[in-house]
């Protein structure tokens, strides 16, 4: 019997998993949600399966994303993230992932977890859409332009409404997965 997945994703076995596994599931944890956050900073202007294919990479430059580590990231250690092959090597967003983690905190500290001021802007509740084919789907809604807004206005760089919405869509607080795609009831 052949699964119909959403075409994005299809004939690239990594995709496909990620799909499969991770995209589109409501994610609550504050380090998995802080690591997407990054790797969305990370793509903007490249590819997913770009950023997807150095995940593991990424991981092991920068503490496995632990978030209070990166915060205190020295000028030395940022150099050495910026030798790294194994991750893109782009100085702003390097710089950009340190000011971000303090960003994060902040909102920790005011809110009591990130995952309880990101999910508030969808009432904590996905919002379900119903495409036909992934290319219906929007780049950005006016959701991700009032949240990319909120989170330039607490610091945060490389978070433009396009990163947000491909954040929104990663971490399950929008189902874009077509209608005819196995995951589209599943999640």
């Amino acid at each position: 019997m052949e699964i119909h997945r959403c075409a994005w994703c299809v004939g690239d076995s990594l995709y496909e998993q990620y799909h499969d596994e991770e995209w589109g599931v409501p994610l609550h944890d504050e380090q998995e949600l802080f690591e997407f956050l990054i790797l969305e900073t990370f793509q903007a202007g490249l590819s997913w399966i770009t950023v997807l294919k150095k995940r593991e990479n990424f991981r092991n430059a920068f503490d496995n994303f632990d978030y209070q580590k990166i915060a205190l990231y020295t000028d030395d250690k940022k150099q050495a993230l910026l030798q790294n092959a194994g991750i893109i090597r782009n100085k702003l967003k390097v710089n950009a992932t340190v000011s971000n983690a303090q960003a994060f905190i902040k909102i920790q500290e005011e809110f009591g977890s990130f995952d309880t001021y990101i999910w508030s802007f969808v009432n904590h509740t996905p919002i379900i859409n119903s495409w036909a084919h992934h290319k219906d789907c929007p780049a950005t809604t006016d959701t991700s332009d009032i949240i990319s807004k909120d989170l330039k206005k607490r610091g945060f760089k490389f978070v433009g409404s396009t990163v947000i919405y491909a954040f929104m869509q990663a971490i399950g607080m929008v189902n874009d997965h077509v209608v005819d795609c196995f995951r589209h009831k599943e999640v």
